[in-house]
This record gives structure tokens, sequence and C-alpha cells, in this order.
């Protein structure tokens, strides 16, 4: 069950990488980004970039290294940042986006299910770890 959850955690974050990199069209930067300053802009679009890279490395670890992150103690460790990463963000789309409006309860719901993806596995481990 593990690997399964790590596979689809892992085409969660590359679903979350095409999302991100397509940020300049959804979202018309080309255009709404000229109404902030130059270095705005460029923070803007660089750390959306990075943090596109961010999720090809959660992909690529929980893809290829899947018993490593069940196993070993830095594995362990990287599940944990992975969960409390998408947990937090769940908890910033209610601070910065509210849950009125139906879209970013959803999009705070999609948020909630990349923690449990890395969370089950987690406590599957530390489960298996405290009966030993």
């Amino acid at each position: 069950m593990n690997k399964v959850l790590l596979l689809v955690g892992g085409l969660y974050n590359l679903g979350f990488v095409l999302f991100h990199l397509s940020f300049w069209k959804i979202f018309r930067w080309h255009e709404e980004l000229r109404l902030i300053s130059p270095v705005n802009r460029g923070i803007m679009q660089v750390l959306n970039i990075r943090l596109s890279y961010v999720f090809v490395v959660f992909a690529y670890v929980s893809i290829f290294h899947w018993e490593e992150l069940i196993s070993t103690p830095l594995g362990i460790t990287i599940l944990i940042s992975i969960s409390l990463f998408w947990f937090m963000r769940a908890i910033e789309q209610i601070k910065f986006f509210s849950l009125k409006d139906n879209r970013s309860a959803a999009i705070f719901i999609v948020f909630v299910i990349g923690c449990v993806l890395y969370l089950i596995p987690l406590l599957n481990v530390l489960i298996k770890t405290a009966d030993l």
C-alpha cells in the first residue's frame, strides 16, 4: 500500500509541476505581472519556477526511491517534510483565500489529499516500528 500511495503522490506532484508551469497562461501573467514592480514580478516568477523544481524532486523521490522513504531515517524525514508541506499549504489556502468560494474549498481538499498521501505511509512506518 505504501508503494501505491507514494507512486500516486509522485504523480500528484508532477500534476502540480504542470499546473505551476501553466501559470503564465492560466493567470495571464504576461499582462497581470506588468501591474507590479519589476522586482516583485521577477520574484513571483522565480519562486514559481523554483517551486516547480521542488515538486519535481518530490515526484522523483516518491516514484524512484519509495523504499528508502519508508525504510531510512532520512526517508522518514522527507515523508514528514512533504506531508507537512501540503498540510501547511492547505492551511495557507484558508488564510489567504478563505473557503467561502467553492473553488477555494476544492483546492483546500486537494492540498489535504497531498498531505494524506504522505502521512499514511509515514504512520504505517511509525506503527510498524513501534510494534518491533
